[in-house]
């Protein structure tokens, strides 16, 4: 399953930004996998001075941005899995700044951080593993919008390189 697969019914536009982000020949549970080492191997890359650094008085640090992707990761699997269950009601959406204080990411070493990644990636793996194309094929709600569980996991995938994106431009 591929990201050329999906269709424009299958999330809502503003979610474009992440998905055109993957190469249309991605493959969903091979771009999990790989880009998990992608992904960890970018944020041990960057200097340890650089990890607590905002270009804005109210951005997130990088730590922060990461734990933002754990959390990110955490909500769009959930709904990926629901939606691939046949879930009929309606999934609510979040505010992801509220997210960023409680986490107390600017006070994880980033090893902790990326073990938490590492972890959280692992059960996206298996739960992928675990469903059918069929059941990712399937089109639930979610923040009031029309979303496929594919759909839901490719977001992920796009939304890290959009952040990585972020990251190279305004804060390295």
């Amino acid at each position: 399953m591929t990201t050329n697969q999906l269709n424009d019914n299958e999330f809502d536009s503003y979610y474009s930004r992440y998905i055109n982000k993957l190469k249309s020949t991605v493959e969903l549970r091979k771009g999990f996998k790989t880009q998990s080492e992608v992904l960890i191997d970018f944020f041990n890359s960057i200097p340890e001075e650089k990890l607590d650094f905002r270009y804005e008085k109210h951005k997130w640090t990088v730590k922060e941005i990461l734990q933002h992707l754990i959390d990110t990761e955490r909500i769009f699997i959930y709904r990926c899995f629901r939606i691939a269950r046949r879930d009929k009601l309606h999934l609510a959406g979040f505010d992801q700044n509220i997210y960023v204080a409680p986490s107390g990411a600017s006070n994880k070493p980033i090893s902790a951080l990326i073990a938490e990644f590492r972890i959280n990636r692992q059960g996206s793996i298996s739960l992928l593993g675990s469903l059918t194309d069929n059941n990712l094929s399937y089109i639930g709600n979610a923040d009031g919008n029309a979303i496929s569980a594919r759909a839901a996991a490719f977001i992920i995938l796009g939304h890290e390189i959009w952040h990585m994106d972020i990251i190279k431009e305004k804060y390295l």
